[in-house]
């Protein structure tokens, strides 16, 4: 049985993030992660300035393809609006990666299954045991299944269905694109162009939103799908979407139960107004991870609920 001071039990964002806290303080941490790394992830890839300065580095630093963005352009109930910013983009494949790596934390390609607490101990899989259990495995997270469908549940009222797609493409437009409330549709959809000759695109809303207005996520795609061929923004491709869930910021009760914790989407911790999760996930990693160090309370009330606020105004922050 493999014996750590703490287990962190999903390796993107969120819990590569803790584990890099951790790690360069001296804690021993191991990551189980169902999928070896490098892996295909779903997911447009928005960062912020934020999401960097939380990691204490630079864009410039990173090593792979990144996209920056000195204007969205906004579109909604038939308006354009070009709102100039200071965003980037990069694909979740090569991001992840670069994360984990960069945690320094040791790596094991295993599928939580079953967990138990036995006196101040967690047991995964009769294979890993810890005092301190982290869960950072998303939303089907198993540390949430297991320890905080009671203490934290999750609504209705916020669950967000998204259907997307990332694929090699001739960019047509250098420029982010997002469509707001387009045929009732209670959320948005998106064009983001990526470095590497890469887009993603896709589409998501509330749950029950769409359920309410009788209508369907697919619907909605093959909208998007047809206005990206009105505008020539997609040709030439036969799209094969795939869809997800997760949930956003509802604060329904405690991200602790005892020394389990849970981070990122696990947590449900994704902006109220995007859906925005990468930079929710890696500061609440982060978090965790002091409060394990320091002993104190995990302060979840730190990390932003919106996300207009750092877009609309990250361009003149950024200059200060």
């Amino acid at each position: 049985m493999v014996d750590s001071q703490v287990i962190i039990v999903g390796g993107g964002p969120a819990g590569s993030s803790c584990a890099w806290e951790l790690s360069r303080h001296g804690i021993e941490v191991h990551v189980l992660d169902k999928t070896a790394f490098p892996r295909p992830k779903l997911c447009a890839g928005w960062i912020t300035p934020q999401v960097f300065k939380d990691l204490e580095t630079d864009d410039s630093d990173y090593p792979h393809a990144i996209t920056a963005f000195t204007r969205l352009n906004i579109h909604i109930f038939g308006l354009r609006l070009p709102v100039p910013t200071h965003q980037y983009s990069i694909r979740r494949y090569e991001f992840d990666h670069w994360l984990i790596d960069r945690s320094a934390a040791t790596l094991h390609e295993h599928r939580a299954r079953e967990i138990r607490k036995e006196g101040s101990h967690y047991i995964i899989d009769d294979a890993f045991r810890c005092r301190y259990l982290v869960g950072a495995g998303g939303t089907e997270c198993p540390v949430y299944r297991t320890f905080f469908t009671a203490v934290r549940p999750r609504h209705a009222r916020s669950r967000i269905i998204t259907m997307e797609e990332e694929f090699p493409h001739t960019v047509q437009d250098e420029e982010c694109r997002l469509w707001f409330f387009e045929h009732q549709l209670p959320g948005y959809g998106w064009y983001v162009p990526k470095k590497g000759g890469y887009l993603n695109v896709g589409i998501g809303g509330k749950y029950l939103g769409l359920k309410q207005k009788g209508l369907n996520i697919k619907t909605h795609w093959g909208l998007l799908a047809r206005k990206l061929d009105d505008l020539s923004l997609v040709t030439n491709h036969t799209f094969a979407p795939r869809g997800c869930s997760y949930y956003i910021r509802d604060d329904t009760g405690a991200a602790t139960n005892g020394n389990a914790f849970i981070i990122g989407d696990a947590a449900g911790l994704a902006t109220r107004d995007l859906g925005e999760g990468i930079g929710p996930a890696v500061k609440s990693g982060i978090l965790a991870a002091r409060a394990i160090m320091k002993k104190r309370p995990y302060a979840i009330s730190k990390i932003r609920r919106f996300s207009l606020f750092s877009i609309l105004f990250s361009r003149s922050m950024a200059s200060v």
